[in-house]
């Protein structure tokens, strides 16, 4: 470690994410995206790579300072469509692999996005939004800016985190572009969202995804439709049981595999993976036994351009592999039509994408650890054994020094075995005393998992233990462990949490327990904020895009009616429950220094969530302080903007340095 330095804040310009690995048809190369942070621009920049896996040699084959993304072969493997913004919009480019210029093929004003290429590899299939009295084949030029005028409202799902005030006279619609006769065609002219998702290996089907439903601000249902390209005609195989999605054909174009549910927890239900049968036309579950969620839960605030993989298929049209979250990690598992399934890389790590190879059960697979925050290697799937394909952070951190996580398991004040981590300082002296700070995720249904994660490494370098733990509501532990938070918040989850801290206490001795801190965003923001309104334990605190009034959140959030009648099961006809579950009712009691954090264009959880909160504290002379982010919205430590992410870090830091100093 001599001449080693712990993680810091600003070194998020320092780290690089690989994503999406894409196998060509020959199995013998690939392509990937891999993403930095620009200083200079303090933007996110993300290029498409090559690589023969004979050579091993890396080739970036896009430049330049825009987003690249959706990479995806030609059946014949002699060109590549992606995603580009290099003109301002995201559009759709297809290049060849022996070299030269790519070529545009969509000019859609609205841009366009998720290409797919038919099976004779003479058409690309992809989205773009349009409105509801255009086509796709009117003039594409850009549409000019409107004058600002007044938002006439309608229905309540009119805005999202991510968009903002939604237009909701722009509807996503289905198109296709014959490469050989420079041809558009549009497939589907429909009121509601058509979301493209691939096409069968036998040409007949395009399947997508709609809600048809007429009122959708009390629908939630996302059905999967099959279309024919040439009739246009359309079959709904799910009929508006739940919420699916990923789908995936088998080689032979019998079978369809999607992700989803039946959606009887709500969104607390965990997703299955369902097999269509065409021929049949019969649907069966696959996973009904396996009591874990199909896809990648885990929480971060590192990865970028994450693509989550869709089951893919062997050759044999009746085996697969797919991605499965549990305890504490993403992995891949193996699965056939006749119900088999079991795990084929079970490590302790976050598999985070994959691309297999369907004639020798092999795959790439981007792979994050506590101490690896991103990389590509190639896995035998059948002996599990790996070889590390990229090392794109390695230079770098080799003049870093990073804290392992120790996993802990304890039982909680209920008889629930609760699962996590601790992480030491990285100057741990045996004999010593260190503070010690509780993370705690959002969701709350998601997981904390063996992925590397950049303010926990921030916190140890500064002379922090971390403790992180999945209390109940997290996912990767059951069903009924996911389920169990609903209608229970600051409960059985407080519950766990506290025992999280009086097991780390008992159990290493080096946490000095009259310095302790406790943080979380989103969900994990409400908990900070009643933990310090039940607790004095905590000697300081820093709330982030948190929930405090569950009254005024009903009204104010983008999802706050239904999301609040799932979790706290209460609507405005219950007042009291609702007043009870929130800890702005207790802020009296607070004595812990919070600091709060919060962005000014969050809708998931609005702003004024931290104002009524640091309102309340200042006037009962509690020690608060609030700060705001401008141009941000909740996903902010996530994929916000880089400077205002450190800086985001450097306030957490400071604020614990301040109240946790042993001077």
């Amino acid at each position: 470690m001599a001449g080693k330095q712990g993680i810091k804040p600003n070194d998020l310009y320092e780290l690089k994410t690989v994503s999406d690995p894409q196998l060509s048809p020959n199995g013998e190369e690939m392509i990937y995206i891999e993403t930095y942070i620009e200083k200079e621009t303090d933007d996110y920049i993300s290029n498409l790579f090559y690589m023969n896996l004979d050579e091993k040699k890396p080739i970036q084959w896009t430049f330049g300072k825009e987003k690249t993304s959706s990479p995806v072969w030609s059946p014949d493997g002699n060109q590549i469509a992606f995603v580009s913004t290099r003109n301002g919009q995201s559009q759709i480019y297809i290049m060849s692999k022996n070299g030269g210029e790519a070529r545009q093929i969509t000019f859609s004003k609205n841009g366009a996005s998720t290409p797919v290429w038919s099976p004779c590899g003479k058409k690309i299939a992809f989205s773009t939004k349009i409105r509801q009295n255009e086509t796709v084949e009117e003039c594409p030029e850009k549409e000019k800016a409107k004058d600002t005028k007044p938002l006439i409202v309608d229905k309540m799902k009119y805005k999202s985190d991510s968009g903002g005030f939604l237009d909701l006279e722009l509807v996503t619609q289905i198109a296709v572009f014959d490469l050989e006769q420079n041809k558009l065609e549009q497939l589907t002219n429909e009121k509601y969202d058509c979301h493209l998702e691939t096409w069968s290996p036998d040409g007949k089907y395009i399947s997508y995804t709609a809600n048809t439903t007429e009122d959708t601000d009390f629908s939630f249902v996302n059905d999967i439709f099959l279309l024919e390209p040439v009739t246009k005609q359309t079959k709904n195989i799910t009929e508006g049981i739940g919420g699916f999605s990923h789908t995936s054909w088998s080689p032979n174009s019998h079978y369809l595999a999607y992700i989803g549910s039946e959606r009887e927890y709500e969104n607390a239900t965990q997703a299955k993976l369902w097999m269509y049968d065409v021929e049949k036309g019969i649907k069966t579950c696959l996973t009904e036994a396996l009591d874990a969620p199909i896809g990648d839960f885990i929480v971060g605030d590192f990865l970028q351009g994450v693509v989550s993989p869709r089951v893919q298929w062997l050759n044999d049209s009746q085996s697969f592999y797919f991605q499965v979250t549990d305890h504490g990690n993403t992995m891949i598992y193996f699965g056939n039509v006749f119900g088999e399934i079991y795990p084929a890389l079970n490590n302790n790590e976050h598999v985070y994408g994959f691309s297999l190879n369907p004639k020798n059960e092999s795959a790439l697979a981007c792979i994050s650890g506590p101490v690896e925050p991103s990389d590509l290697y190639y896995v035998h799937l059948q002996t599990g054994k790996k070889e590390r394909l990229t090392t794109i952070n390695t230079e770098f951190l080799a003049n870093r020094v990073l804290s392992c996580p120790e996993k802990i398991d304890f039982k909680g004040e209920d008889g629930w075995t609760v699962h996590g981590w601790i992480m030491k300082p990285v100057d741990y002296q045996e004999g010593e005393k260190y503070p010690t700070i509780l993370e705690i995720h959002g969701g709350p249904h998601a997981m904390y998992g063996n992925t590397y994660f950049h303010e926990f490494q921030t916190l140890t370098a500064e002379g922090y233990a971390v403790i992180y733990v999945n209390p109940r509501g997290s996912h990767g532990y059951g069903q009924e462990f996911v389920n169990a938070v609903r209608g229970d918040y600051g409960g059985g989850d407080y519950k766990d949490l506290m025992a999280a801290m009086d097991f780390a206490l008992r159990s290493y001795p080096y946490i000095d327990q009259e310095r302790l801190g406790v943080t979380g965003g989103s969900y994990g923001g409400f908990m900070t904020n009643w933990i310090v309104g039940h607790t004095d334990r905590f000697k300081a605190a820093v709330t982030q895009r948190s929930i405090c009034n569950w009254i005024s959140f009903y009204g104010v959030s983008d999802i706050g009616y239904y999301f609040t009648e799932w979790q706290i099961l209460a609507d405005l006809k219950n007042i009291e429950k609702l007043w009870d579950h929130s800890p702005l009712k207790y802020v009296n009691r607070i004595k812990t220094p919070l600091l709060i954090l919060h962005s000014e264009q969050d809708y998931r959880c609005p702003i004024e969530q931290g104002e009524q909160l640091f309102i309340a504290l200042k006037r009962n002379g509690k020690e608060t302080r609030f700060i705001r982010f401008p141009d941000s919205n909740h996903e902010l430590s996530r994929s916000g903007k880089p400077d205002f992410r450190i800086k985001r870090l450097e306030y957490i830091r400071d604020w614990f340095g301040e109240y946790l100093s042993s001077n």
